[in-house]
């Protein structure tokens, strides 16, 4: 097996995932504990709960089901079990027709109000999830090109480092996957604030270019509209405290996690690139609504650097925890999975970080489990652009 190759699980729609999970997926706050109970009942099964779903329009209702079904698609999910009420705007059978058209993957669909109660619900929820359980564990993994992987990155909780050290380090590897056909997505709008120039830069076309202008003046007037600055805050007060002075500064550090590669499209929030290579998603700097929206845009895994330290994950796709400095990595040992800060203080090179991070992603993408899947973070949220009605 060469670095150009991992062992993956190829589905139906020709996606290959690094997991193979069973997903209880509710579609409205009110199947939360429906999703939950099943994923207890039967060993394995995984689920989110969120308090979304209902009181939403426009466009809001539709970023918000097309996170739901891009969640669902996503290639290391085997199967899902859709829960929802029955009469809630985020329609758990549009969810559920969305993931199957799109993929092909089994899917059931559970309504708390057709099956008569939670109970009932419940049992209904998990036989569905059992059965899709026992045929997930006669997937075997096989071989497959780096090119079908989609990378995530991420940054939170960042310091005076993480523009030295680990972000540098992510671009070194996402340049790695670039290279060999795969594609990396670079997200947190907010938090590129300042180096919009240098990825417009290396747009692919004056069209791409364009957009990254547009969602950063987007964004800005959205939270202009408020009564608030951006900088109000960004950075943040643990950025502060960990040597950050402004938002140009931190966002300069953060493109480094793009690497040096051609941007070759910007897309909207949760939606699955169209393009191989560097590929910028509008999205938040809040960490687990940029992370939810990556992976509903298909990324298998993510790789997430913090100065100051993070414990979140993902309950479908593995996040590989980077410290940008070595004395939080061993302060926060139960929660990192690798170390930069030899860049700091050991005078390794960003190349040589960045092979090493390379090879740790290939790892995980190949069964690995990360420190927040075996701590069983599973955090989940949607970034919403609308009033609750």
């Amino acid at each position: 097996m060469t670095d150009s190759e991992f062992w993956g699980y190829r589905r139906s729609d020709g996606t290959v995932g690094v997991r193979n999970h069973v997903l209880l997926l509710p579609t409205i706050t009110c199947a939360n504990q429906i999703a939950q109970n099943a994923a207890t009942i039967t060993r394995g099964a995984v689920y989110v709960g969120h308090q979304h779903g209902c009181g939403q329009t426009g466009d809001d209702l539709h970023q918000t089901m097309r996170t739901f079904v891009g969640y669902g698609s996503n290639p290391n999910v085997y199967g899902v079990v859709v829960c929802g009420l029955g009469c809630e705007a985020a329609s758990a059978r549009i969810v559920a027709d969305g993931i199957s058209k799109r993929t092909g993957k089994p899917v059931e669909l559970v309504l708390i109000q057709s099956s008569g109660g939670t109970l009932r619900a419940t049992e209904d929820a998990a036989r569905a999830a059992a059965l899709m359980l026992q045929d997930a564990s006669e997937v075997r993994r096989e071989p497959a090109p780096v090119s079908e992987l989609i990378l995530g990155t991420e940054c939170g909780g960042s310091d005076a480092c993480s523009g030295i050290s680990a972000n540098p380090a992510v671009g070194h590897c996402a340049d790695m996957l670039v290279d060999r056909g795969g594609t990396v997505l670079l997200a947190e709008t907010t938090e590129l604030i300042g180096a919009e120039h240098l990825l417009a830069a290396r747009a692919t076309t004056p069209e791409v270019a364009q957009k990254v202008y547009q969602v950063i003046d987007r964004y800005e007037q959205a939270v202009l509209a408020t009564g608030y600055d951006m900088r109000g805050g960004n950075p943040s007060p643990g950025n502060i405290a960990g040597g950050l002075t402004t938002i140009e500064e931190k966002s300069l550090g953060a493109a480094h996690k793009g690497g040096t590669r051609p941007l070759v499209d910007v897309i909207e929030y949760g939606r699955r690139p169209g393009k191989h290579g560097l590929v910028w998603m509008d999205t938040p700097g809040h960490d687990i609504e940029q992370l939810t929206g990556m992976v509903a845009g298909g990324s298998q895994v993510v790789v997430f650097t913090s100065g100051r330290g993070t414990p979140t994950g993902s309950c479908i796709a593995p996040v590989v925890k980077i410290a940008t400095n070595s004395e939080m990595f061993q302060n926060m040992r139960d929660n990192m999975d690798f170390d930069a800060g030899g860049v700091i203080d050991r005078g390794e090179s960003i190349e040589a970080v960045g092979a090493r991070l390379y090879a740790e992603v290939l790892r995980a993408c190949e069964g690995r489990i990360t420190r927040s899947e075996v701590l069983g973070h599973h955090e989940f949220g949607l970034w919403r652009i609308g009033p609750t009605l």
